[in-house]
């Protein structure tokens, strides 16, 4: 907590959700986007519960890639876990991607206090494999998230969608 920001514990329960796993109908139900935020008045991150997104918001949208990406304020900071699904030429994946979204529109202090609470934030949320700083618009193509993923050579499809 060097920041001074604490972590709700709701926080680690959302990782937790977002992490496991389900069959069948329960399928639905996993978090496909965990969105967490700092409070009001900066003191602890919590979870944007209006933001996140279960599977089955996603399944019939037709991108599920811009429809995780809508999700993140375009003047506003946010921290978020992505269930990222992809092809490779090996096989198809699911990895938890950390998102931090600090817009160049934000205010500076926001952006500060976002930067400085990260390293706690992912201390405490462990086996994360992947790491996407969104900082413009440019930022949120797709094509950037391929790149951390293993590149457009190794990657065939994110979400189900050819890149």
């Amino acid at each position: 907590m060097a920041s001074g920001v604490a972590i709700h514990d709701e926080v680690i329960e959302f990782y937790n959700l977002i992490k496991v796993r389900r069959q069948g109908e329960e399928e639905k139900e996993r978090y496909k986007l965990v969105v967490m935020r700092l409070s009001e008045d900066l003191k602890n991150i919590v979870v944007d519960h209006s933001n996140c997104l279960k599977v089955k918001d996603v399944a019939n949208t037709g991108d599920v890639f811009k429809t995780v990406i809508s999700k993140l304020p375009s003047k506003e900071c946010r921290y978020a876990m992505y269930d990222c699904t992809y092809e490779t030429k090996e096989s198809v994946k699911e990895d938890l991607v950390f998102i931090i979204s600090a817009p160049d529109d934000a205010p500076m202090r926001s952006k500060m206090v976002y930067a400085s609470s990260k390293i706690d934030l992912k201390k405490k949320l462990t086996g994360v494999k992947f790491e996407w700083q969104i900082n413009d618009h440019t930022d949120k193509d797709v094509l950037n998230l391929v790149e951390k993923l293993g590149g457009k050579g190794a990657v065939k499809s994110l979400e189900g969608k050819s890149v």
